[in-house]
């Protein structure tokens, strides 16, 4: 969006996503084609809680996933993506408290990638992940024991997908805790006939284009998000015809924000996350 010539942007995503455009392009008019689409995760934390939080732990750096309010980034030292949070967790110092939001799942990977026990997790979750539980996964394995495990770090039931891994029932190999881009990536490389996958189902049709010849199935049918679904070619053409709606982040709030953002990236984004 930073990059783009044109002076205004239609984002087909949820909110926070347009507010991120924003953000980073400030003077460009960013329009989002229902406003409704919100995020069950960013919801689960607000700019005053993250305040109160900060207060508890004086000296800790703030880590934010990027799902996440242009208010919460305000008040964040580094935002983080699913494929570098591990590297962003790895680039503060061992010594210094960290507190990372909102999700408990992603915040659990992280720790346990680094090793750092002085990192404390916000409690919060994506619904649709947080629905793919242990039980879907082990049964799903049981029932294709030759498959890949394709697991995004937001899912609930990636602990489980250690244990199982750790355990003997599914080879570790196979096993791979990746973000967004780095399934894409592991898709168009594995030699596997069959990967079962647990992230929300409308990932599965870029894992399809990448590798056609692969069967994904997800772990859990019913994980879709309502949300992401908003946003429809009908309202995408009504966005085109009428300009709305428009998303507006008030100025010193995208200011700080901003340097939350630009932090994250001069982190860099591996192209994928994995144990």
């Amino acid at each position: 969006a930073a990059q783009a010539k044109e002076s205004t942007i239609i984002f087909c995503g949820v909110h926070f996503m347009a507010e991120t455009a924003k953000i980073l392009s400030y003077d460009k008019t960013v329009i989002i084609p229902d406003a409704r689409a919100g995020c069950s995760l960013a919801d689960t934390i607000n700019a005053e809680q993250l305040r109160m939080w900060k207060a508890e732990h004086p000296g800790a750096v703030v880590v934010s996933y990027v799902n996440t309010t242009a208010a919460v980034k305000a008040e964040t030292d580094i935002c983080c993506t699913s494929s570098n949070a591990v590297e962003v967790v790895q680039s503060i110092d061992i010594d210094t408290e960290i507190l990372f939001c909102p999700d408990q799942f992603l915040g659990a990977h992280a720790q346990r990638v680094t090793g750092r026990t002085n990192m404390h997790i916000w409690m919060g979750e994506c619904h649709v992940h947080a629905g793919i539980n242990g039980q879907d996964l082990k049964a799903m394995v049981a029932a294709e024991p030759d498959a890949e495990l394709f697991i995004h770090p937001e899912c609930g039931c990636a602990t489980s997908a250690m244990y199982l891994a750790s355990s003997g029932a599914v080879p570790a190999e196979r096993t791979k805790i990746l973000s967004t881009s780095g399934m894409i990536t592991a898709a168009k490389e594995t030699r596997a006939k069959k990967v079962l996958v647990a992230t929300e189902t409308g990932m599965l049709h870029q894992l399809r284009k990448a590798n056609p010849l692969v069967v994904f199935e997800p772990v859990n049918r019913a994980a879709v998000c309502k949300y992401m679904k908003m946003n429809t070619p009908e309202k995408l053409l009504a966005a085109l015809r009428t300009g709305k709606d428009e998303v507006t982040v008030p100025r010193d709030i995208a200011d700080r924000a901003r340097l939350s953002v630009e932090r994250m990236i001069a982190i860099g984004t591996p192209s994928r996350t994995k144990e």
